[in-house]
């Protein structure tokens, strides 16, 4: 489990394919103080296991579906990505739940100069659409973020100076693919409405009392 806030970057030393599969060797740009073999980092949003760690690098293996799923496979020797080590229970939520299971890839579709701000447009697979809203969260290559406005099938967040600086979205042109992860509690809410036999949302007029009776919210 992850929160979105990134530790630092990382950059790939070396890709070979492994068992249908592929490794990595990553090298980190900050210390992996008290580093487990087998622990988990968040590498673009998705979560991996690392071994053989020796001092900021360490190595992991991609399955097929992380490469078909998420950008790790588009990576290249020398290509920079995002980086946050699991989550601690006495550690601070400072962004929101990630799980480091990546949902989809999207491209940037427009960025925008306000300000001191950038505001990004995505593209989005429709069926993932209904798990953004307005001023909600999402995790791109593994930052939290929160949603700007949404549609159905694209969204735009607007990102602070330090963000684009300290993370990899700095780098992010029209056309990029990105990592995207939906907020997870949308989903348990989903399976839980359709569990008890009804529709995720109400046809029409909006959530009110009668539709969360029905669903045994009240």
């Amino acid at each position: 489990m992850f929160t979105g806030i990134i530790e630092g970057k990382g950059r790939l030393l070396e890709r070979r394919g492994s068992g249908g599969g592929m490794l990595y060797r990553f090298e980190a740009d900050f210390d992996l103080v008290q580093p487990e073999e087998g622990e988990s980092i968040s590498v673009n949003g998705s979560c991996l296991t690392a071994y053989d760690i020796d001092g900021r690098r360490f190595s992991v293996d991609i399955s097929p579906e992380s490469i078909a799923r998420t950008t790790l496979g588009d990576l290249t020797v020398g290509g920079v990505v995002n980086m946050e080590r699991a989550l601690r229970l006495s550690d601070r939520l400072g962004g929101h739940i990630v799980s480091g299971h990546v949902d989809c890839a999207a491209r940037v579709t427009d960025i925008t100069k306000s300000g001191d701000f950038t505001l990004f447009t995505f593209q989005l697979d429709t069926k993932l659409g209904r798990y953004i809203i307005e001023k909600g969260s999402v995790a791109i290559d593994g930052v939290s973020l929160t949603v700007n406005d949404c549609a159905a099938e694209s969204f735009s967040v607007s990102i602070i100076p330090h963000t684009l600086q300290t993370t990899t979205l700095g780098r992010l042109k029209k056309g990029t693919k990105v990592n995207i992860e939906v907020d997870i509690i949308g989903k348990y809410v989903e399976k839980l409405l359709f569990a008890k036999g009804g529709s995720p949302v109400p046809p029409t007029g909006g959530i009110k009392p009668g539709f969360l009776a029905q669903h045994g919210f009240l």
